[in-house]
């Protein structure tokens, strides 16, 4: 039998990741090694081995973890099984904000600083407003899905997934330590639409586009090649619709890039309207200051009058160690699409800027004459976010009405 003393002083010892010390009729407190004491109930339902959580000491003392033992003992006598009591009567049942803290804190000094802020704002700007006061034990399925639908609506599958994934490794934290019994992403498998952001490699978690922005820096090969890649990163264009572009699309008065109908992918719209941020505009200044008298385009191969080739940009990456496998210069588009629709810019305006086809006429016409100014804020807002993560200062994506 244990004693106040007993479970005050019980630790685990070495050698050992955790250890039981029993009570009675199944009662034991569960202690672990990394810290924590939980009080645990075996029992046996329609023949069928069960734990159930009792709370985690000292929140429960003893006296209560017994109470609630006896309470389960009651319910198992009249056919209950007592999970389901237990759930309704017990209010130290760990909320799952208070599980994901708890969760959180291990990952402390395991994980890089810029992957803990994105998971924190991630969980707490996504997940936390719907199911924050949820105790984890009664955290379904249906109620992640619901959330997880949600983000989906918004256009970011990627982040979907990822805040899954999250989920779960939260849950199968809860398990581990006895706060909860079950992980309801466990039954989401294949339920989220696929991640067609993935298609082509992209990186879209910030910490790792960071390494990859200060990765370009460093590129030591032609100077028309780096400026391209440090533009490609920015302005949303496909890699082929940068590589041909000249000097005469661009307008440094408007700080707009108007690239030609023809060029475009997507026919039958007209000419395609860049907004210019001050940083891209730094980079044609800077490209334009060493131009040749004979340069048509802006960012020139080796051969007179001729463009980079079409290869060019991810043999690059390649060269910073960016195989097909992990990012390509394609993929920049997907990266800005992720990272604006989850931290909430409207979808149309990414979705013009990109120059996707629109799906009638009418949407169409609206597209070019509406979003101008959004979309000139937004680009304006991702070359600051990017600056930002290169240099590793603080920053927000946020969409501000």
């Amino acid at each position: 039998m244990l004693s106040d003393l007993k479970v005050k002083t019980a630790k685990c010892p070495a050698g050992k990741s955790q250890i039981k010390i029993t009570d009675s009729h199944g009662l034991y407190l569960l202690v672990l090694k990394a810290g924590g004491k939980y009080w645990r109930f075996d029992y046996r339902y329609q023949n069928k081995r069960k734990t159930l959580a009792l709370g985690v000491y000292p929140k429960v003392s003893l006296v209560e973890a017994r109470q609630l033992h006896a309470d389960a003992c009651r319910s198992l006598e009249q056919g209950i099984d007592p999970k389901f009591t237990l759930k309704r009567k017990n209010r130290n049942t760990d909320s799952f904000q208070e599980l994901y803290e708890a969760w959180l804190d291990t990952k402390k000094g395991s994980l890089a600083e810029t992957s803990l802020k994105t998971i924190q704002s991630r969980i707490e700007r996504l997940v936390l407003p719907a199911i924050a006061a949820v105790p984890a034990e009664e955290l379904n399925s249906p109620t992640v899905l619901t959330l997880l639908r949600q983000i989906e609506a918004r256009g970011t599958i990627h982040t979907a997934h990822r805040v899954k994934s999250y989920i779960g490794q939260i849950m199968r934290y809860g398990i581990a330590t006895g706060k909860t019994t079950q992980d309801p992403t466990f039954a989401l498998q294949g339920v989220l639409k696929s991640d067609k952001s993935q298609a082509r490699p992209a990186i879209l978690e910030p910490h790792a586009l960071g390494d990859l922005l200060r990765s370009i820096d460093t590129y030591t090969g032609a100077t028309p090649v780096l400026r391209a890649l440090q533009m490609l990163s920015q302005v949303f264009v496909r890699p082929g619709e940068l590589r041909l572009a000249t000097w005469k699309e661009i307008y440094f008065g408007d700080k707009i890039w108007r690239i030609p109908e023809e060029r475009m992918k997507i026919k039958g719209r007209g000419v395609h309207l860049v907004p210019l941020s001050s940083q891209v505009l730094d980079i044609l200044h800077a490209q334009e200051a060493g131009r040749r008298s004979m340069d048509e385009f802006i960012f020139p191969g080796m051969r007179p009058q001729r463009p980079l080739s079409d290869n060019t940009f991810n043999m690059a990456l390649r060269s910073l160690g960016y195989d097909g496998s992990m990012h390509v210069a394609h993929g920049f588009r997907a990266t800005a699409r992720s990272l604006l629709a989850e931290h909430g810019w409207p979808i149309p305006a990414i979705e013009r800027q990109l120059a996707h086809a629109e799906k009638d006429r009418i949407a169409q016409a609206y597209a070019r004459t509406e979003y101008m100014d959004l979309r000139t804020q937004m680009m304006q807002a991702w070359s600051d976010y990017l600056e930002a993560l290169k240099n590793r200062q603080p920053t927000s994506l946020k969409y501000a009405l």
